[in-house]
């Protein structure tokens, strides 16, 4: 809670909506440090880290949201790029947070008649292509977790990097998952995406083998307190992000792929991008796979390898000419 009524009331308003916990959480950090700004402005306080964080966040209630103006946001924006270094996309995700604030104000709650971020540019993105691991790398992944002697998951951590790489779900669906939404012989499983929508994601043999090797580990664990979890913590909870994070790199870092600085997120980027690439799935049947509302979001999985442009230079018909001598 921000102790800003009309703040917490957009918070409670996206959690009623939908939203994740993570995507309210964001929401509220980029608007209480907005807010936190113009406090110490209009006060003449400097906009130093402490004196944003004494700034009193219950001041802002109507007739402050009624007085803010453009050049403010403005004002805000050089802030955070001048004196916090926010790249592009930090800088977009704060404006993106005021701007809907500002439409829940005016076309829900109808406090306020204009917005003051509506006409501010977004900031121009770079493109890039996500990161991913190859065919080569993936195999050394999994078999850095087959080649572990001591830990004691090493099932439940397989059958985990083993979903990753073959059904792209995020991290936070992975943790989600219940044993009430595995089918029965292991065809598919109902996973819970962004805005708790649902989709069937269906299981092939590599996740079905290791899935099984999982189950019968977890049917062995002397204490489960958490029931229907699927993937379980050696106390028996439901596993968490930060667990399976540091699974994920404790990993990588046995097969000596440390210095791609991966995450559970590029786990993902490697799913998709195998799947397009070498199965040679339309980016369509991608979109529901992975669940992306958009599909120009999936698109940036149609990127050409260094294999695929070789092949095009090869197969060019003049290829093989060679000027006569």
């Amino acid at each position: 809670m921000t102790n800003s009524e009309i703040i917490d009331r957009y918070c409670n308003h996206l959690t009623l909506m939908g939203r994740s916990a993570l995507t309210v959480s964001q929401y509220e950090t980029d608007l209480s440090m907005f807010f936190r700004f113009l406090i110490c402005k209009r006060e003449g306080q400097p906009t130093t880290e402490e004196s944003m964080k004494n700034a009193r966040l219950s001041t802002v209630n109507e007739d402050f949201v009624k007085s803010v103006s453009t050049v403010e946001v403005y004002e805000f924006l050089r802030y955070v790029t001048d004196v916090r270094h926010n790249k592009a996309n930090a800088r977009a995700r704060k404006l993106s947070s005021i701007k809907a604030f500002y439409k829940f104000l005016i076309n829900s709650v109808r406090i306020c008649e204009n917005n003051p971020a509506e006409a501010i540019g977004t900031p121009k993105l770079p493109k890039r292509l996500p990161k991913y691991l190859t065919v080569e790398e993936s195999l050394r992944l999994l078999g850095a977790i087959t080649d572990d002697k001591v830990s004691k998951t090493v099932p439940r951590d397989y059958a985990m990097i083993v979903i990753f790489l073959n059904s792209g779900v995020r991290l936070s669906e992975l943790v989600g998952l219940s044993l009430s939404d595995l089918d029965r012989e292991l065809l598919s499983m109902r996973v819970v995406g962004k805005g708790n929508k649902e989709r069937l994601v269906y299981l092939n043999d590599s996740c079905r083998d290791a899935l099984r090797d999982y189950l019968d580990y977890r049917r062995l664990m002397p204490s489960i307190k958490d029931k229907n979890a699927l993937f379980l913590s050696l106390r028996g909870d439901r596993i968490s992000n930060k667990t399976v994070q540091f699974v994920v790199k404790k990993y990588l870092n046995l097969a000596g792929l440390e210095y791609k600085r991966f995450s559970t997120h590029k786990l993902r980027h490697t799913a998709a991008t195998l799947m397009y690439q070498s199965g040679k799935v339309d980016v369509r049947v991608l979109k529901d796979i992975l669940g992306h509302e958009q599909l120009n979001t999936t698109q940036i999985y149609t990127h050409t390898s260094d294999a695929q442009m070789q092949d095009a230079m090869n197969n060019n018909p003049l290829s093989s000419i060679k000027k006569k001598k």
